[in-house]
């Protein structure tokens, strides 16, 4: 792989722009991981981008551009206000801009590159990541093209608007972040709670090709492992009937299989003894692939792929269970969320990238379910060369505005052509928990008729939708899973005929660590413990998890592997610097399911420091803890006066270890099961420390509910009103029917 040298193109930049390197510089963020130091502006995430497809012949255009933000309908900016280091979002730290950019705005990008050297007939392609979410590209004042889709891979062939020496880059991006029909994952404006920062721009590598005018564009890779062989199709950029193509398997150097064949047509790679991919030998393949004609290669890339199969088996007790190459495999999970406390959606450097994934295998996991992300295409390479199972998700839908469902299905199809050659990825995941949720059915089916080679996970949590089927055998319809979310947990998913059983989500164990958090006052978890308290805790859950695996169940995912911003649920801090357990006992903890899953080779690139467990901050832990057991049971046990007096005795101490959000649940748990005065009133005093710990939709709407049980009618409709504003987008129809019974004088219980 070519890395051509920036510096010369950086230079000539800066200098007809009147800026020079030293007018970057990384913005404050209150915590940051150990790559961002590393971060240079003359060698920004160098490495080869696309590791299925490689070429020799690139540049990489990744490092400091112009920006400028406009309003929406403004134009081409006169004049650029500043460098920003791509692919950074301006939202972030290392950007060198940490702005937000408003759904009435525009963002703008410069840079000026030389025009490759290039033979006859040749093309160059000018390749982008990703970019969220509508891009316009012009070159030399001309545009080149367009593109709609904050995840997805696109490129344009540039060869006709170059001229001779400097061209002019230009891009103008429109992102409404929260507030448009654009898929958007966890994105918002004003990041609270389980919603962070917004990403807005250029996110991923933007780099240029050489190639052939006719040349490879894309690989078909799919592993036949019970026909014993690959099977492999080379796309092409035009017709090529009178090219072949030569294909070549190789296995540490020696040639294990080749194929000698038409292009754009399905080939075979004969490999009745292959070796198979695993989390425990996650083996792979070298590939390469030329395109011949009359005897000389005309283009040429190098691949790889691993042989593997997933599906759903009955074990010996006739329980569906998910199988890996014929042999039951738990999937022992964490949610991923891939965020970074300087870099948002992108991470610092391709090490730290690989960080994650080592750190969650050297915990003893052997599965990531990556959450509402699509990720760079180097992290799944990772995943595949470390050796990890991928549930992927799709970005979540926006709205059930017929604008929104179309982006949703639109990028839903263009993430498993980009994704789909990856052995790590063994399920898709469609809908999570009820938002948005549509033609759950008709999506399943598409998406199970589109790729045959792994699971479908038509709804993850679907106990937490509110208007799903009422009967149990269409909640999951066609789905390869049944999958309920349970915090803290853990729980057991339903049987159902043909489908394994799977905890989609659940823990949620917040634990701060002082010094390494993103906000501390706002810091909160599902329940919140100590670093003392956690492995103990840890334990206990995962020993139950032990008995539901028994009774059937194939798979759980752990809420999540790392803090994010003010959510602390992780079992790693926000800046990858502590391990809340130590990783012997959790490896220790973990070796029921996964006895092989952790790899000493591992071990040396994670750097992690244990977490301090000498102080206890809180003198009355022993009453939080009674009280947590009270709260477990209290719906079966209707014991809402033990709860609310000692609750409210606790918090009376200055007991510290609730955070809002679980304090709010309680409380709403009073309001919901009670109609005594008494124990309303209490809870309402535990809500007004809440609110003003943290003020969101949730904290918000629970102290009008019970100011409106109690015939504070004018009091709740006040606060109820605030709710429904701070609401994020799908949540707001929600507290609208509360407020709209409010006001009608209706139960709102």
């Amino acid at each position: 792989m070519k890395h051509l040298p920036l510096c010369a193109a950086i230079c000539c930049l800066l200098q007809t722009n009147g800026y020079t390197q030293s007018t970057w510089q990384m913005q404050p963020a209150p915590i940051q991981t150990r790559w961002a130091k590393e971060v240079d502006p003359e060698n920004v995430l160098p490495e080869y981008p696309r590791p299925q497809m490689v070429r020799s012949n690139w540049q990489n255009l990744n490092g400091l551009w112009q920006y400028a933000i406009t309003p929406k309908e403004a134009g081409k900016p006169t004049q650029f206000e500043g460098s920003i280091l791509v692919p950074f979002p301006i939202e972030s730290a290392l950007s060198g801009v940490k702005r937000a950019v408003l759904p009435t705005q525009r963002l703008w990008y410069r840079r000026t590159f030389a025009k490759p050297a290039i033979k006859d007939g040749e093309r160059v392609l000018l390749h982008f990541g990703a970019v969220d979410w509508q891009t316009t590209i012009s070159v030399n004042g001309m545009e080149a093209g367009n593109h709609t889709g904050g995840y997805q891979h696109f490129l344009l062939d540039i060869t006709d608007l170059l001229k001779e020496g400097q061209n002019e880059l230009l891009l103008s991006v429109y992102d409404p972040t929260d507030q448009g029909p654009n898929p958007h994952g966890k994105q918002v404006l004003a990041p609270k709670g389980i919603r962070y920062t917004a990403t807005t721009g250029i996110w991923q590598t933007v780099w240029l090709e050489t190639v052939p005018a006719i040349h490879i564009s894309s690989l078909d890779i799919v592993p036949e492992v019970d026909g014993g062989y690959l099977s492999l199709t080379v796309h092409t950029s035009q017709e090529a009937d009178d090219y072949n193509i030569i294909a070549e398997a190789s296995a540490d150097g020696v040639q294990v299989g080749s194929i000698n064949g038409s292009a754009n047509q399905p080939l075979r790679i004969s490999l009745p003894k292959a070796r198979l991919w695993s989390p425990e030998d996650p083996f792979l393949y070298d590939l390469s692939v030329k395109l011949v004609k009359n005897n000389t290669t005309t283009d040429q890339v190098g691949s790889y792929f691993g042989m593997r199969k997933i599906g759903i088996q009955k074990d010996s007790k006739g329980q569906e269970r998910i199988f890996l190459n014929g042999k039951y495999t738990y999937n022992l999970g964490v949610l991923d969320q891939g965020f970074w406390p300087e870099g948002i959606y992108t991470a610092p450097t391709d090490e730290a990238l690989r960080f994650d994934i080592a750190a969650i295998k050297g915990m003893g996991f052997n599965t990531i379910r990556k959450h509402i992300k699509i990720e760079p295409d180097r992290w799944y390479y990772h995943a595949d060369k470390l050796g990890i199972l991928v549930w992927q998700d799709m970005v979540t839908c926006a709205s059930l505005q017929p604008e929104a469902k179309a982006a949703f299905e639109t990028e839903n199809a263009a993430n498993v052509e980009q994704l789909r050659n990856h052995p790590s990825i063994v399920c898709w995941v469609i809908f999570n928990e009820g938002w948005y949720t549509y033609d759950q059915l008709r999506i399943t089916n598409w998406l199970q008729a589109t790729d045959t080679t792994r699971l479908v996970n038509g709804h993850t949590g679907e106990n937490y939708g509110k208007d799903g089927p009422k009967n149990i055998a269409e909640k999951w319809a066609n789905s390869d899973l049944t999958d309920i979310h349970d915090y803290p947990g853990p729980g057991i998913a339903p049987a159902l005929p043909g489908k394994a059983r799977v905890l989609g989500e659940w823990g949620g164990v917040g634990v701060p660590v002082k010094g390494h958090q993103w906000n501390a006052a706002a810091g909160w978890g599902y329940v919140k413990i100590t670093p003392a308290e956690m492995s103990g805790k840890y334990a206990s859950m995962v020993k139950k998890l032990k008995t539901y695996e028994t009774e059937g169940q194939s798979g759980s995912i752990y809420t999540e592997p790392f803090d994010v911003e003010i959510e602390e649920n992780g079992l790693i801090t926000y800046d990858r610097e502590v391990i809340k357990v130590p990783l012997t006992t959790l490896r220790k903890i973990h070796a029921p399911f996964t006895p092989q899953a952790y790899s000493k080779r591992l071990l040396p690139s994670l750097a992690l420091k244990d977490a301090d467990t000498a102080s206890i901050p809180d003198p009355n832990r022993k009453q939080f803890l009674a009280i947590l057991e009270l709260d477990a049971d209290v719906k079966k046990t209707k014991n809402y006066r033990a709860l609310a007096e000692n609750v409210s005795d606790y918090l009376s101490k200055g007991g510290t270890s609730f955070s809002p959000a679980k304090i709010s649940s309680m409380a709403k748990k009073v309001f919901e099961g009670t109609d005594d005065a008494t124990l309303l009133t209490l809870a309402l005093k535990w809500m007004e420390k809440a609110v003003d710990m943290e003020r969101n939709s949730f904290t918000m709407s629970t102290y009008a509910n019970l100011l409106y049980k109690l015939n504070k009618k004018e009091d709740a409709l006040t606060w109820m009103e605030k709710a429904v504003t701070l609401a994020p987008e799908s949540e707001q129809p929600d507290y609208q029917e509360v407020m709209d019974k409010m006001q009608k004088g209706e139960n709102t219980w």
